[in-house]
């Protein structure tokens, strides 16, 4: 039989790279001699992190509408015309069997050049409410895998297939690891601990109300593991600096998020929907913050899917400086609301996802196990 040939892409946030390396990583497992090509945005975080994971990728030029009038919208027929024609030589070249995309601007270009060469195409919508591009290609999709109910208001109901979102790996009974992870991350094992990630590219609002309350934390006896993001990383590192053997610790970004997760007693997060996946598959009591700043406010859809079930607390964005802090100093010393949160948080986590996506892109490229 030949190799199996499988392009995946998915970038601009760890939300999209993480699932599409996830399924990626599951169809190696299942078929060891894949052969599995990235595209991505080029100056997008795929370029670094999709080699990191062990995979090559080619880079298109394409970016993403803007919403205020710019420069750049005017450029944007020209890259998309631009993107089209790379991906039409990409699949040309790697004739793909199957290709799966996971969101980000460089999926639109590639999903569209596969389905007009009738190559079967795969989706993955992580939200609970659609993104344009996916709205778009899912006419053409022979399968669209997603993590919410009700998603048939977006797709053709047909082409559904519930799986949940693909998280690393790695993320599985992590609780057992505390012990290692409070070495790790150089904690006292008297005091609480905060884990704060703002998603893979920071979050202003949340970098601002932590920042300006490390005293409050200190005072509070509670640990902090506080993943910034670049940009405001610099800030950060002085405003933590008093606080050094206080356990209080600033992070551009966590290598090892299992044992950021182990360490932690509660977690404050943005409502990405691979954020969302993760908390759930841990079972971690959770404050979430979703970003006012994404496409349809899709991130408060996807904090009030947990919210509406007791399953998390929501902190509106706007509301961020002023009640952040209070709210996890009450959730981290409530235990029987952290236990309420983890139940029920837990019983919204789908097991297997990436297993389950492979198994349909294998299905889809008619390729027997």
């Amino acid at each position: 039989m030949k190799p199996l040939k499988v392009i995946l892409s998915g970038g601009g946030t760890g939300g999209h790279i993480f699932p599409a390396v996830s399924i990626a990583n599951e169809i190696k497992k299942l078929v060891p001699h894949a052969d599995i090509l990235f595209v991505g945005a080029l100056g997008k975080m795929e370029m670094e992190k999709v080699p990191a994971a062990g995979y090559k990728i080619i880079g298109v030029h394409i970016a993403g509408l803007q919403r205020k009038l710019t420069l750049s919208n005017l450029k944007l027929p020209f890259l998309i015309i631009k993107s089209l024609l790379k991906t039409r030589k990409i699949i040309k070249d790697f004739q793909p069997h199957v290709v799966v995309g996971t969101g980000g601007y460089a999926s639109g270009p590639l999903l569209k050049a596969a389905v007009n060469k009738g190559i079967p195409a795969l989706l993955q919508e992580q939200n609970s409410y659609a993104g344009i591009t996916n709205k778009i290609l899912s006419k053409k999709a022979s399968k669209i895998c997603v993590a919410y109910e009700g998603m048939e208001k977006f797709f053709p109901k047909e082409k559904i297939m519930l799986t949940g979102n693909p998280v690393r790996q790695d993320l599985k009974d992590v609780k057992k690891y505390r012990e290692e992870a409070f070495n790790f991350f150089k904690l006292s094992f008297n005091k609480k601990v905060i884990l704060v990630i703002g998603g893979s590219l920071g979050a202003r609002t949340i970098n601002e109300a932590i920042g300006a309350e490390l005293k409050t934390l200190v005072d509070n006896n509670i640990q902090l593991i506080w993943q910034t993001g670049k940009s405001y990383y610099s800030i950060a590192k002085q405003q933590v600096s008093p606080y050094t053997n206080d356990h209080i610790y600033a992070l551009e970004f966590i290598t090892r998020m299992d044992l950021a997760y182990a360490a932690a007693d509660i977690v404050i997060s943005r409502a990405g929907a691979s954020s969302v996946s993760e908390l759930c598959n841990i079972g971690m009591p959770s404050i979430l913050v979703p970003s006012p700043n994404v496409a349809e406010d899709h991130q408060t859809k996807n904090a009030m899917a947990l919210v509406n079930k007791e399953a998390a607390i929501l902190v509106k964005d706007i509301e961020a400086k002023q009640t952040l802090i209070s709210t996890a100093l009450a959730l981290i010393n409530n235990t029987s609301q952290q236990v309420t949160l983890t139940n029920n948080i837990s019983q919204m986590a789908f097991q297997n996802s990436a297993n389950t996506i492979a198994l349909e892109v294998l299905k889809l490229a008619n390729y027997t196990l």
